[in-house]
C-alpha cells in the first residue's frame, strides 16, 4: 500500500470493530491493541484489493481473529496474568454478561463475538475462522448453553 491517507481511512473505519473482536478473543486490553496493530500492519504489507467495504472488513476481522489465536498459543501468554478485576460496563447486568463471556474458552468467545456483536452469519464465521459451518453452529450452541449456566450460577 502506498497511500498513507487510505491506511488512515481504514484505521479510522475499523479500529473499534477490530479492537472489540480482539478483546473478546484475548480478554486483555493491551494484547488486543497489539493484535489490532498487527492486523493493520498486515493490511499495509499485503495491500489487498477488495471489491467492497464488506470484504475489506471481513478480511481485517479474519486476520485479527487468526492473530489472536496465534497469541493464545504463544508460550508467553501462559506467563501473564490479567490486570482487571472487573470489566468496564454501563451497569451491573452488562458487567455480569461481559464477565460470563470472558469466562468462556477463547474459541467460544470468538464465535459469540462475531455472531452477536459483529452480526456475522455462521457461514461467514466459518469462512473467517477456517472451520466448517456445522462446527461453528455447534460451538455457538454450546457457548450459549455455557453462558446460560454461568449467568444462572449453575455448575458446568
Amino acid at each position: 500500500m502506498t497511500d498513507p491517507d487510505r491506511l488512515e481511512e481504514v484505521i479510522t473505519a475499523y479500529e473499534t470493530t477490530l479492537y472489540r473482536a480482539a478483546l473478546a478473543v484475548l480478554g486483555d486490553a493491551h494484547e488486543a491493541e497489539d493484535a489490532v496493530q498487527d492486523a493493520f500492519l498486515r493490511y499495509w504489507e499485503k495491500a489487498p484489493d477488495f471489491p467492497d467495504a464488506a470484504h475489506e472488513r471481513a478480511w481485517l476481522l479474519a486476520v485479527t481473529v487468526n492473530g489472536c489465536k496465534s497469541r493464545l498459543r504463544s508460550p508467553w501468554r501462559r506467563r501473564t496474568a490479567p490486570l482487571l478485576d472487573t470489566y468496564p460496563a454501563a451497569d451491573r447486568e452488562e458487567r455480569e454478561l461481559l464477565e460470563a463471556v470472558q469466562a468462556l474458552p477463547p474459541r467460544d468467545r470468538a464465535v459469540i463475538h462475531l455472531y452477536y456483536y459483529e452480526g456475522y452469519q455462521t457461514a461467514e464465521i466459518a469462512a473467517m475462522t477456517g472451520q466448517r459451518e456445522g462446527t461453528v453452529r455447534s460451538r455457538l450452541s454450546r457457548a450459549r448453553d455455557k453462558l446460560r449456566r454461568l449467568l444462572k450460577g449453575e455448575p458446568e
